[in-house]
């Protein structure tokens, strides 16, 4: 997967949201908001291909979870599925 180019994560207003740049990606009618979590994942994979595995391992290494314990491990990867799921739907990911 791949996040688009065209799209960048711009603070306005104290909010995290995904701006599009550019006339080819200009859709007004869904504006993409961010928490801390999901905008710390999308500024660590812009620009590059990713996997489940390589988000699901970067909220290990950042909020101290404990890799070798499975479960552990599955909730992030389930976790970053939901958010990859919905940068899909909103078309800012390509598979």
């Amino acid at each position: 997967m791949k996040a688009k180019q065209g799209f960048n994560l711009r603070e306005v207003c104290g909010e995290q949201i995904i701006v599009a740049e550019g006339k080819e990606n200009i859709d007004f009618t869904n504006i993409i908001s961010m928490n801390e979590t999901s905008a710390f994942l999308w500024n660590s994979i812009s620009g590059k291909e990713f996997t489940y595995d390589d988000l699901a391992q970067l909220l290990v290494d950042n909020y101290q979870i404990d890799e070798n314990t499975p479960l552990d491990f599955e909730r992030a990867r389930e976790d970053v599925k939901t958010v990859v799921a919905k940068w899909i739907e909103a078309g800012i990911v390509e598979e």
